[in-house]
């Protein structure tokens, strides 16, 4: 019996419960508060993504947080896996989880269903499920935003090369799920990709672009 058979339907719904619970904690949010940096929702995108923390001119505000929206994906798939152990490689549990997590991101119940945009906790996933392939995910946005200077381009092709990373490591269920939440992030991104097209997008550290509508 493979490791998706194995599953049952209630390890499935706990897996679920598990990744969306932590992907919904409101890092961004949260830790603004906590500084005393007021609402990060009403600045900028009025995203709780860590690039909409950088608005607030903390740093290290925007890296705790950045730090914590990639934890809580990739304990949901570190922690869905143990619980539910798989005979395969890639482990369902954890892929369940995983995904919930970046859904939790995103539709935060908390928050009436209004969060990021998922990459640092799609990035997390990736790190949780098989770390190698996050780390080549993470040097990929680095590089594009060293290059170009786009957050939103930065994770739009790190989002796009982790199936082929998964594929190369020899990792094809994992190289279809990576392309699920690689859809899932270039749909958070629709409004980046249109700026982008129109030559509108702001650059990383641009602060005479109108950052309104920018932005994780």
């Amino acid at each position: 019996m493979n490791g998706m058979a194995a599953l049952t339907w209630t390890g499935a719904g706990l897996a679920t419960l598990i990744g969306y619970g932590l992907g919904s904690i409101p890092f961004g949010l949260l830790i603004t508060w906590a500084a005393g940096l007021g609402d990060v929702r009403k600045i900028g995108s009025g995203n709780i993504g860590a690039t909409n923390v950088l608005r607030t001119g903390k740093r290290w505000a925007a890296a705790l947080t950045l730090l914590l929206d990639g934890g809580k994906g990739a304990a949901a798939a570190l922690l869905a896996g143990w619980l539910f152990p798989s005979g395969d490689t890639a482990n369902p549990a954890a892929m369940i989880a995983g995904l919930a997590a970046v859904f939790g991101h995103i539709f935060p119940l908390w928050l009436k269903f209004r969060g990021g945009k998922g990459v640092a906790t799609f990035i997390g996933v990736l790190l949780g499920l098989y770390w190698p392939v996050g780390l080549f995910v993470i040097a990929t946005w680095l590089a594009m935003a060293f290059l170009l200077k786009y957050s939103s381009l930065s994770a739009l092709t790190a989002a796009a090369l982790a199936p082929a990373y998964m594929i190369v490591s020899g990792r094809l269920t994992e190289a279809i799920f990576a392309l699920l939440l690689t859809i899932v992030i270039f749909v958070t991104h629709h409004d980046n990709i249109y700026r982008l097209w129109h030559g509108t997008e702001p650059r990383i550290g641009n602060k005479k672009t109108d950052t309104a509508n920018s932005g994780d």
